[in-house]
């Protein structure tokens, strides 16, 4: 059974959003320094992972995507990040994020891959903010990445076709 690419987006956004709360963020060996608001009560210092669009990278046995290892593409990787979103509204909350998911597999998929996402064999996944990152630097960035479900790349998969 094949799901419609919007319920398959929505589960993986929300699987994944799910992991990044559920662990903090975190998967750093150290772990986040406090710092001190105005009051004096201490804030934990979250940050969301450093990824730019036409980064290829290796997964991660953690499975966390800020353990992932930037390669160049020209050698074997498991994903791409082929565009970026920024959420523009002020508060954050999951159904705001979802509603700007859907720009990962619209346009910038088709343009990116050279067909539309529901003729392509390719899998489509998010790094989306949390309420954690929300008001760090590039905190509302959503990072849409690509995959082969076939197993690693070399090369980009702009202009694949597939």
């Amino acid at each position: 059974m094949k799901l419609h690419p919007g319920i398959s987006l929505f589960l993986a956004t929300g699987a994944l959003t799910l992991s990044v709360v559920l662990t903090g963020c975190g998967g750093s060996a150290s772990a986040p320094e406090p710092s001190s608001t105005a009051d004096g009560a201490e804030t934990e210092n979250v940050t969301t992972p450093a990824v730019q669009v036409g980064d290829c990278r290796l997964e991660a046995a953690s499975g966390m995507p800020e353990d992932a290892e930037v390669v160049p593409c020209d050698e074997p990787h498991d994903e791409e990040v082929f565009h970026q979103v920024t959420v523009l509204e002020e508060d954050f909350s999951i159904e705001t994020v979802d509603a700007y998911t859907t720009e990962c597999v619209g346009e910038a998929f088709t343009e990116f891959v050279g067909v539309a996402r529901e003729e392509s064999a390719l899998i489509v996944y998010l790094i989306p903010p949390t309420a954690e990152t929300w008001d760090q630097p590039d905190g509302r960035v959503i990072s849409c990445l690509l995959a082969d479900p076939a197993g690693p790349v070399e090369g980009t998969l702009e202009g694949a076709a597939r």
